[in-house]
């Protein structure tokens, strides 16, 4: 296939672009070392020219990035769940809204999981910020995901949000395939997952209707991710300390060091939600003298995301001990908590993990029980 051309600067990878990708990872230095984690029992040599054979995106995503998907499933997640696929139709392509809580596992799961029902794997949005690392942009490029700009002059971010806005219609409505795109930019580090309104005023840009009608169009599917374990939980909470201090300075390879703590780190159980798409009832039922429309559909993604999230005893735990009390005591057993609290101390042992840190770590994980009894 072909993309139109105003999508060039942000498109993926198509089917003749593959093979020279395909060279460009396994030649880079870092390829031995990803190699070995996602096929243990087999040379390098092997892998490489397995990866040099493909000749086809879908033959990427449906061979390579499924492995890569069962490896980190099976190393890392003690129980992989999900719900809601039931409101999903075959034939049909969905805009699905996610909290964002690792910046590939959250989409890459949801793949697995459409791929496991009999539906083509998602377009995924690409932020700009992690087009630096020369592998991380072949691999992604060759997974259908598109790049999105954030910065630049208030001009040039209107342009990019408008072509996103073209792209995502045009995968949706011309391809009949379905978008990933987290609620907010970047990942949510102190577990408060919102849905910023500036994003479904992006949604609407696109079409020639109403906005009413051109949300409605897009199909939009509001998804929870929920980790028992946080990826890089220590990561964000050392980040957050950070930056309250005015010390932060990200590192040339940071999004990369993410990228890979996120999928080595144990994420105990992993539960996902497809939750109740957004319908044209739910949106009619809007009154423009209610306020803001865009922060209302905002609210209603948010009410979603969160009736379908999955707090764990890590969750009730860590609230507990931000209170001093136990309050939710009988969500969780000793042992869990002693887990807990071991886990808690380690991590203490980085020197720049420091007190205000730690009172971010516990927010990781209690803030989503206050998010779910407001």
């Amino acid at each position: 296939m072909t993309y139109p051309a105003e999508f060039e600067s942000i498109r993926p990878f198509v089917d003749e672009e593959l093979p020279a990708a395909m060279q460009r990872i396994v030649s880079h230095p870092a390829f031995p070392s990803v190699a070995k984690f996602i096929y243990p029992n087999e040379p390098v040599e092997q892998v490489a020219q397995r990866l040099l054979a493909l000749r086809t995106i879908k033959d990427f995503q449906l061979h390579t990035m499924r492995d890569i998907l069962q490896r980190v499933i099976k190393q890392s997640i003690t129980e992989f769940s999900w719900e809601g696929t039931e409101y999903l139709q075959p034939g049909k392509s969905y805009l699905f809204v996610s909290n964002h809580r690792d910046i590939v596992l959250d989409a890459f799961l949801l793949q697995q999981i459409l791929d496991g029902i009999g539906m083509p794997p998602c377009h995924i949005t690409f932020g700009a910020n992690l087009m630096q690392h020369p592998m991380i942009i072949d691999a992604g490029k060759c997974n259908k995901m598109f790049r999105v700009d954030r910065g630049g002059s208030l001009k040039s971010f209107y342009h990019s949000l408008k072509l996103v806005s073209s792209y995502i219609r045009f995968v949706i409505s011309t391809l009949n395939e379905s978008v990933w795109i987290a609620q907010r930019n970047g990942r949510t580090k102190d577990g408060i997952d919102g849905t910023e309104a500036s994003l479904i005023k992006m949604f609407a840009m696109s079409g020639e209707e109403d906005d009413l009608t051109n949300l409605e169009t897009l199909n939009i599917v509001p998804v929870s991710v929920s980790y028992e374990w946080e990826p890089c939980d220590s990561l964000k909470a050392i980040e957050l300390s950070l930056r309250q201090n005015g010390n932060y300075q990200k590192a040339p390879d940071e999004d990369l060091r993410s990228i890979l703590t996120g999928i080595r780190q144990p994420k105990g159980r992993t539960h996902i939600a497809i939750n109740k798409p957004i319908t044209k009832d739910d949106l009619l039922a809007y009154s423009r003298k209610d306020g803001d429309f865009y922060k209302w559909v905002a609210s209603l993604i948010d009410r979603r995301i969160l009736s379908g999230y999955k707090l764990y005893p890590n969750n009730y735990i860590a609230h507990d001990f931000r209170d001093k009390g136990n309050r939710f005591a009988q969500y969780y057993t000793p042992y869990e908590k002693t887990q807990f609290m071991e886990r808690l101390q380690q991590i203490m042992s980085n020197p720049n993990f420091d007190q205000k840190a730690k009172m971010i770590y516990i927010g990781i994980y209690a803030n989503p029980v206050d998010s779910s009894i407001i």
